[in-house]
C-alpha cells in the first residue's frame, strides 16, 4: 500500500513539474480592441485611441466573423522575438 502511495505522489509531482516548465516557456499574451482601419491578407490595422497598431496574421490566425473596415475587433496576440543580434559595447566612459 505505501508503495501505491509513493507511484502516486511521484506522479503528481512528475506531472506538477512538467506543466510548471510548459507554463514557463509560453510568450506573455495580451489584446487590443478597437476599430479596424485596414485588412490585408498579412495584416489587420486597428486604431486604439491616438495610436494605430498593426499586427501580422497568417493563415494560421483563428478569426471569428469576417472583419471589415469599421468594424471593432478584438485581437489576442503575443510578442515573439524573430531575430536576436547581440553587439559588444565596451565602455568608454571615465570613472
Amino acid at each position: 500500500m505505501k508503495h501505491i502511495k509513493f507511484l502516486f505522489l511521484a506522479a503528481l509531482c512528475g506531472v506538477a513539474l512538467f506543466t510548471n516548465s510548459m507554463n514557463a516557456a509560453e510568450a506573455k499574451a495580451y489584446q487590443v480592441t478597437g476599430p479596424v482601419l485596414e485588412v490585408t491578407p498579412s495584416t489587420i490595422t486597428v486604431q486604439k485611441g491616438d495610436e494605430k497598431w498593426q499586427i501580422a496574421r497568417d493563415k494560421k490566425t483563428k478569426t471569428t466573423g469576417n472583419p471589415k473596415v469599421g468594424s471593432t475587433v478584438t485581437i489576442h496576440y503575443t510578442m515573439t522575438a524573430t531575430d536576436i543580434t547581440v553587439k559588444d559595447t565596451t565602455s568608454t566612459e571615465k570613472k
